[in-house]
């Protein structure tokens, strides 16, 4: 009898349909012939789960007694007695009742499959011991129940049940979930949209780890080397040079392109450890890597080539970086094809990445527009022509007849024409002429005498020498077309890399200064005006050659560190330019920048004038009214009219006050200099005044607040104040016969009081805007004050350390949620979670659905 098979459904959070999914391939099982029984599911009382698991066979759950409550739980014993084909387990990760077998319940399914019964069972992210931290992070929430990953991954087959993070808050807006009483604290704390998205990508790419592994393991067994493109894999080869950060980076770019690369460091060190290598610097390499989030390796190797692409191979590598050899040329000669060659041509399909890893300024510095030919090779030319005019005289001579006059004459022609190509007009002119006395001297008669006897050897010896000095002006005019090719050629390359960075984003007067010094190789380059330093690239150098040009009438440019040809300041005066102009752009985005500034300190002006002109008028009218009524009545009035006049001009009064209130406070949040004084306060010590304040009962106002919640870190005062400012709007916004609700939860050390209403919400696009100061939304109520309650609600919710939120309410409306620091640790900081028992080393916690849900 074999082991049975473990098929695992993996979910990114409760509720994305693990049971359901389960259960209906169960169902399908059983169809297709197989003897299926349901050794525990837990439905946590949705409809639709139970609907599902009618109609297939359940094994009755063993109870368990513990502190005086009936627990029930799988019963392993009825299960391995029934012995189906296949048991359905719910909840891989949960912890059994004590009392029974083991303490895990995936302990339990192990029991099974050796037994050789099939397992279909559930898990979500969460509970993987490897990303338990990870999630907690995410979430706020620890998880108390894990599973090992060995035991996930013994699996025989891992599928994820997908569900998109939105319509999962759909599926519990709607109640489908959660009961909906809990459908609230659960969409605002452990199903943030941000949660989810979270906790989907970590079980994606967990399973993407699993299945990689998966497929490391097939090619192993079937002895597959090629490269399977099913994720980009970058190696990069580390010699332990100065070039390795270098060559890291631009890996790490590379496998950043694609979501989900791998980056890989590899050196390759031979078998007598004998090859060169900084071990400091491959120490700081090694850390880089894992700064990038790479791995490292080390392999054994004397052919370095064959080392690193086995290794890459090895990996289903798809791209490798090497660097460019730092071996001179005469090196690169002696010893042939470097290791770059060489890889690039074993490396079959896989890209291989040569970078250049010299300094940033020499790839973009132009060629100088000096003499045509350089030093070098005119130096070359002189060496060829006193080297090799001896030799081949030598030879000719060793050989010499009657016959071979006209031979001696094309040998000596060739090595000119060789010595014109290699070193120009110099070199050829002396070799020409040396030549020519070389022949006379030694093949023409009378011989070991230079003497000319004919008219025509003195016109022969002229043709001779004019034929090497037009050589040497062909060749050195292709040389000066060829010059000027790669100065035009770079000059582009700058002007390029100028306007490149500029788009990408960089301020467009360093790029120019920056690139104007690497573009002539310098030491510094800095622009100034006015004194002042606008931009600098490099180091200064006083006592160097300097260059400075004008930029406008308002800057100057200054280089050091080298002197600038007559041709090389024609690009530098179009760099001038450019900055010239990037200036004045500066210059327009600064008046740009004034001007918006001044647009929006005349635009809440002008608010701040229409409310004044609406919101003041009317209490300042009625109290002028009353008052003005009462000194001219004096005795005329009854007492009752009296009394109406001096109400009157009360409320007037006390609302003009409070209008004055709210603008010299949100004089003070734009001053910064709003008094908070924060103290432990119980949240119903507050919403209860808030109330009283406004006068509203029960019939208007249903309140759920939390009596275990912790105090919260606030000043009652203006907590007080907001509070009104939040049940005022809610009040007013909310349909007839539908209360507002004022609920108060915990989560993750905070405590968030809601107030909750269900009248016509705000567009998501909007939010923010009922933050900003004299702003109502296109509310023309103008006995509602100057718009400047959420506005002055917010900044004191923030200055106590604090937030304050809009949220859509379920089934419509508005909930606004403020957030505030727990002046202690909340004794339930995790949600209440049923239909799970309380674990043996921590009794008190609640029970818990899926393992851990809010």
């Amino acid at each position: 009898m074999g082991r049975g098979r473990l098929r695992v459904l993996l979910g990114a959070a409760p509720g994305v349909g693990k049971t359901y999914a389960m259960l209906e391939e169960g169902k399908r099982l059983r169809d297709d012939g197989r003897d299926v029984v349901v050794a525990l599911v837990e439905t946590h009382g949705r409809a639709a789960t139970a609907a599902m698991a009618a109609g297939l066979e359940v094994v009755p759950r063993a109870s368990v007694v513990h502190r005086g409550v009936e627990l029930t739980d799988l019963d392993l014993d009825a299960v391995l007695a029934r012995r189906p084909d296949v048991a359905l387990v719910d909840e891989l990760a949960h912890t059994n009742a004590p009392g029974l077998a083991h303490a895990k319940r995936w302990e339990d399914v192990d029991a099974l499959l050796d037994a050789g019964i099939d397992v279909l069972s559930t898990v979500n992210i969460q509970h993987i011991e490897s990303l338990n931290d990870v999630v907690q992070k995410i979430t706020g929430v620890a998880q108390q129940e894990t599973i090992p990953d060995a035991v996930l991954r013994a699996a025989d087959q891992i599928e994820v049940v997908d569900l998109a993070p939105q319509a999962l808050r759909d599926r519990l807006s709607s109640g489908v979930v959660y009961p909906a009483e809990r459908v609230d604290a659960a969409l605002s704390n452990y199903f943030r949209l941000g949660n989810l998205t979270a906790l989907r990508e970590l079980a994606l790419l967990w399973l993407a780890d699993e299945v990689d592994a998966a497929l490391q393991h097939y090619r192993t067994e079937h002895g597959i080397d090629s490269t399977w493109e099913a994720r980009e894999r970058v190696v990069v080869t580390l010699t332990g040079g100065p070039e390795g950060e270098t060559l890291l980076r631009r890996g790490a770019r590379i496998a950043a392109r694609s979501a989900g690369g791998d980056l890989l460091a590899v050196h390759v060190t031979s078998q007598d450890g004998l090859r060169g290598a900084t071990p400091g610097a491959l120490a700081r390499q090694r850390m880089l890597v894992e700064e990038l989030g790479g791995t490292y390796h080390q392999v054994v190797g004397d052919d370095v080539p064959t080392a690193l692409v086995e290794f890459a191979r090895g990996v289903n590598a798809t791209q490798l970086v090497i660097g460019v050899s730092r071996r001179g040329r005469l090196a690169a000669a002696l010893s042939g094809p470097g290791i770059g060659a060489t890889v690039t041509r074993e490396a079959g399909n896989i890209d291989v990445h040569i970078v250049n890893h010299a300094a940033a300024g020499g790839r973009t510095r132009l060629p100088r527009m000096g003499g045509a030919l350089s030093a070098k090779r005119r130096l070359a030319g002189f060496l060829l022509a006193v080297l090799g005019g001896p030799l081949l005289t030598w030879g000719l001579v060793s050989v010499r007849s009657e016959e071979s006059i006209v031979s001696d004459v094309l040998s000596y022609q060739l090595l000119v024409v060789v010595v014109a190509l290699i070193g120009g007009a110099g070199p050829a002119v002396y070799a020409a002429i040396l030549s020519g006395v070389t022949l006379d001297f030694f093949f023409v008669e009378p011989i070991h005498t230079i003497t000319v006897g004919e008219p025509l050897h003195v016109v022969a010896l002229v043709l001779y020498v004019v034929t090497a000095v037009l050589v040497s002006v062909v060749v050195d005019r292709a040389a000066r077309t060829t010059r000027a090719a790669h100065r035009a050629a770079a000059e582009s390359e700058v002007l390029a890399t100028v306007a490149g960075s500029v788009l990408r984003g960089q301020d467009a007067v360093q790029a120019l200064v920056s690139r104007a010094r690497e573009a002539f190789g310098l030491t510094g380059a800095r622009l100034v005006a006015g004194g002042a330093v606008l931009a600098a690239d490099g180091g200064d150098d006083p006592t160097g050659p300097r260059t400075t040009i004008d930029v406008g009438d308002r800057a100057v440019l200054e280089l050091s560190g080298g002197d600038l040809a007559a041709s090389e300041r024609r690009l530098l005066n179009v760099i001038a330019v450019q900055l010239q102009a990037a200036l004045e752009r500066s210059d327009l985005a600064e008046v740009a920048s004034e001007v918006d500034q001044l647009t929006e300190s005349d635009r809440v002006r002008s608010a701040l004038l229409s409310a004044l002109s609406h919101d003041l008028r009317r209490p300042l009218s009625s109290a002028a009214a009353a008052v003005s009524g009462l000194r001219s009545a004096r005795g005329a009035l009854s007492e009752a009219d009296r009394d109406e006049l001096l109400v009157t001009a009360d409320e007037s009064l006390t609302a003009l006050a409070t209008l004055i209130t709210d603008l010299l406070d949100v004089s003070r949040l734009e001053a910064g200099v709003l008094a908070v004084s924060t103290a432990p306060v119980e949240t119903a010590d507050v919403v209860l005044p808030a109330l009283d304040e406004l006068g509203v009962g029960p019939g208007e106002v249903e309140l759920d607040l939390d009596l275990t919640a912790p105090s919260v870190v606030a000043d009652s005062v203006l907590l007080q104040r907001v509070l009104v400012n939040l049940l005022a709007n809610a009040l007013r916004h909310s349909p007839s016969g539908r209360r507002v609700r004022v609920s108060t939860s915990t989560f993750a050390g905070t405590v968030e009081i809601r107030v909750v209403d269900h009248g016509p919400g705000i567009p998501a696009d909007r939010r923010e805007d009922v933050f900003v100061p004299f702003q109502r939304l296109g509310d023309t109520d103008n006995t509602t004050g100057l718009g400047l309650g959420l506005a002055l609600s917010k900044g004191f919710v923030e200055g106590m350390g604090g937030t304050l939120t809009p949220e859509d309410t379920p089934g419509g409306g508005l909930t606004m949620v403020v957030a505030l620091p727990a002046a202690v640790a909340a004794p339930h900081d995790q949600p209440d979670q049923p239909d799970q028992p309380d674990q043996p080393d921590q009794p008190d916690q609640p029970d818990q659905p899926e393992a851990t849900a809010p």
